[in-house]
């Protein structure tokens, strides 16, 4: 369900096909497009109609560079391109999937887990005297505490991956799914030191926030989305060994950037948004650098 300001915004769906919600622009033109008209260009996405006129310029040395490399690589990379399918999303889903289920393995599980989690620990070796290992603050999301807690998530990215990557962008979605996860991380490193944690669930809803902010910006009905994030954040508070820190910490990165998408949307400000993200990580990083908890234990 769509507001009626959402609905009578043309710029929220594809130029094209005018029922197919988008939040992906041509570099060229700056049209809204949906997946099936996104041509992959040396920078972005182009439509069909600057992607003919980007062939009809073309100087004979590129036409005959073209013709001696072969058309099959390019048509293939067009074709998936305009598909539309969540590549991103797909990938992680298998790279998740396959941890979780080698973690199954007897004798294998406990050291997966043992080598990925994440514990502050690892941050801190002069107050632990564990060594440092920050990587751990992103590994923790490959891991999962069991088959269930595996699968819900896996569930939850299928679900939201669906909506976001077409809409963000391959990249975008990446940077939103793996800073979301750091944040999430962060937040246990500063509000719950002594707790181990594994699972993608900070990614998850650095993801479902995302979905209402963008959701919000185009007009769109998100109280649906809010009753959601609110129910699942609660959960934390009243089933035991589910870190809540990691659930608010991933919302509050995931809103954040979701906020900059959609203030630097366009191909003049892209310098802007990388710098927002790359200034969002070096906040995390500094946070957890000179804010170390006052008692941990290894």
């Amino acid at each position: 369900m769509t507001s009626s300001e959402f609905a009578s915004n043309r710029d929220n769906f594809c130029y094209r096909h005018p029922d197919r919600q988008s939040f992906v622009l041509c570099q060229r033109c700056m049209r809204t497009i949906c997946p099936e008209c996104q041509t992959q260009a040396a920078v972005g996405v182009i439509c069909p109609e600057c992607m003919k006129q980007q062939q009809q310029s073309r100087t004979p040395a590129q036409k005959r560079a073209q013709r001696q490399w072969g058309r099959r690589s390019a048509s293939s990379l067009t074709m998936a391109t305009r598909s539309g399918k969540p590549v991103v999303t797909y990938a992680l889903l298998a790279i998740t999937s396959f941890i979780g289920l080698v973690q199954l393995i007897p004798g294998l599980g406990d050291q997966i887990s043992g080598a990925l989690l994440f514990h502050a620990a690892y941050l801190y070796p002069s107050l632990s005297g564990m060594p440092f290992e920050p990587w751990r603050l992103l590994t923790a999301i490959f891991v999962h505490g069991g088959f269930i807690h595996l699968a819900l998530n896996m569930l939850a990215l299928w679900m939201l991956g669906q909506n976001l990557e077409p809409m963000l962008g391959r990249v975008r979605y990446l940077a939103l799914y793996l800073i979301s996860g750091l944040g999430g991380s962060v937040m246990v490193a500063l509000l719950a030191p002594n707790t181990a944690t594994v699972g993608a669930s900070g990614s998850i809803f650095g993801l479902l926030a995302a979905l209402l902010i963008i959701g919000r910006h185009i007009g769109a009905n998100v109280t649906g989305i809010l009753i959601v994030l609110a129910v699942n954040f609660a959960f934390g508070f009243f089933i035991g060994g589910i870190a809540w820190q990691a659930h608010l910490g991933g919302a509050i990165v995931g809103a954040l950037i979701a906020f900059i998408y959609t203030r630097t949307r366009r191909r003049a400000q892209r310098r802007w948004q990388i710098l927002l993200l790359i200034a969002v990580v070096v906040v995390l990083i500094l946070v957890v650098a000179f804010i170390p908890p006052l008692i941990i234990t290894a």
